[in-house]
């Protein structure tokens, strides 16, 4: 059975918006995969975070 793969991307990143958007994807079956986080040169701050969830894909 094939894996399917879904990528939500966020600009705000703090502590309530990736807990809302893990236990959505989760709470609809999906599996978290990997969680990435992409920096500014003048920030210590992630501006942007890509969050990786995957599943079994349905059999037909």
């Amino acid at each position: 059975m094939p894996t399917l793969y879904k990528v939500v991307e966020t600009s705000n990143v703090c502590d309530e918006e990736l807990e809302r958007i893990l236990n959505e994807w989760t709470a609809e079956g999906w599996k978290l995969d990997t969680m990435q986080f992409a920096m500014r040169d003048s920030s210590r701050r992630p501006s942007m975070a890509f969050i990786a969830f995957t599943r079994e894909a349905p059999e037909e």
